[in-house]
């Protein structure tokens, strides 16, 4: 039973009690078996406190602290645990389902025979961390980092792992079936005898991929051209076949093998003030084998294209930005650098490739251009209208545009 003590400090608020711990630094805190559900606990520092069995269903637990408590049983049924610290915490037979874990960190956590069913752990770093049995079907791991993780035995059906990292991470005996796969980095991952059908493979690079021979396939999957094309024709023919991939398709897939792609295909951002330098450099692509696309980024909320151009910078491999005066001091800026650091922080590899027409970004004070400034080379293009100048930059950017088998999730 909970310690009457503890439970009346807390009783007082989230304020009160993480005062009284830091004041008194209290030894054996105890709640066990305490009923808070729904009870407003934003911030609340439950690190190191014996959770055994307590009612936390529906309660706001938004950036508490959980590190090292013990939380074997815990009802977090429909809790919003967004932010939250549970590193070190004691997860056995936790019922989250329903839950939000948006953006907590779970480092090293072994979560076992855990109830995740419907949960969200959106952005959630989960870096190591072992899952063994439970039940985490239909659970939203968008953009999750799942490095190195391990899942044993444990249901994924129907869940969402698009833009997740799962580099090297164990899905062992898992079930995938109608799990979404789409934009995940999956290089080094082992499969071995997981559970497949339904499941959605898209813009993903799964050559490096360990044990797809072993996969059980229920029914077929959903393979797109993308993740033909990333993979190089590198995936096992037992694979394809099981997926449902024809014959005849899979024998065009190996002739991927013997000509790959030289390139990676790009986008081209860029203001349409610079419309005629955006064009010049496109067409110099294309006839140098990288396969772009390109379009103005400064279109009227209304544009008839503006939402089909965010989705087609959402898919690329590669954004070339190009920086001058104009795009400067537009907010779709901003919005692309952040965008890209994130994609390439979850991946692991290089995304933006930002060149220059002029030197605004060199000396403009926002944020994001110092960011840019120390973490990228910036291509310069100032002087494109003189024929050698822009062949000296053009050849750099086409030698960083080329492939690396390994380093193409």
């Amino acid at each position: 039973m909970a310690n009457q003590e503890h439970l009346e400090r807390l009783k007082q608020g989230v304020k009160v009690w993480n005062q009284w711990r830091k004041e008194h630094t209290p030894k054996d805190l105890d709640l066990e078996d305490a009923d808070l559900m729904g009870a407003c606990l934003n911030g609340v520092d439950f690190s190191d406190v014996s959770l055994v069995n307590v009612n936390l269903s529906k309660a706001e637990l938004t950036n508490a602290t959980f590190e090292g408590a013990n939380l074997q049983g815990v009802n977090l049924h429909k809790a919003t645990c967004s932010g939250a610290c549970l590193v070190g915490a004691d997860l056995d037979r936790v019922v989250g389902s329903r839950a939000t874990f948006h953006g907590a960190n779970c480092q090293k956590v072994v979560f076992r025979n855990t109830d995740l069913h419907g949960a969200v752990l959106f952005q959630a770093d989960l870096r190591q961390t072992t899952f063994i049995g439970g039940d985490l079907q239909k659970v939203d791991l968008q953009r999750a980092n799942l490095m190195e993780a391990t899942l044993l035995h444990t249901a994924l059906d129907e869940a969402n792992l698009t833009e997740a990292n799962l580099q090297q991470a164990k899905l062992i005996e898992v079930n995938l079936i109608k799990a979404n796969f789409t934009q995940a980095n999956l290089q080094e991952v082992d499969v071995h005898r997981a559970l497949l059908g339904g499941t959605i493979f898209a813009s993903n690079n799964l050559s490096t991929v360990n044990s797809l021979e072993t996969v059980n396939h229920r029914g077929p999957s959903y393979i797109d051209i993308h993740t033909l094309v990333r993979s190089e024709g590198n995936i096992p023919d037992t694979f394809l076949r099981g997926a449902g991939v024809p014959d005849h398709f899979i024998e065009y897939i190996r002739s991927l093998t013997s000509s790959p792609f030289q390139y990676h295909p790009c986008f081209i951002s860029y203001s349409s003030k610079d419309q005629g330098f955006a064009a010049r450099l496109h067409t110099d692509l294309q006839s140098n084998g990288v396969r772009c696309w390109f379009a103005p980024h400064d279109l009227k909320i209304g544009d008839h294209y503006h939402q089909r151009i965010d989705e087609a910078i959402r898919l690329y491999d590669k954004l070339i930005i190009i920086l001058s005066e104009h795009a400067v001091q537009s907010s779709w800026v901003e919005r692309e650098v952040v965008s890209a650091r994130e994609k390439e922080d979850r991946q692991q590899r290089p995304v933006l490739f930002p060149i220059r027409l002029d030197d605004a970004v060199m000396h403009t004070t926002k944020a994001w251009a110092a960011d840019v400034r120390r973490r990228w080379h910036i291509g310069d293009f100032t002087q494109w209208k003189n024929r050698d100048t822009y062949q000296q930059a053009f050849a750099r950017l086409l030698r960083d545009l080329k492939t690396e088998k390994i380093t193409n999730p």
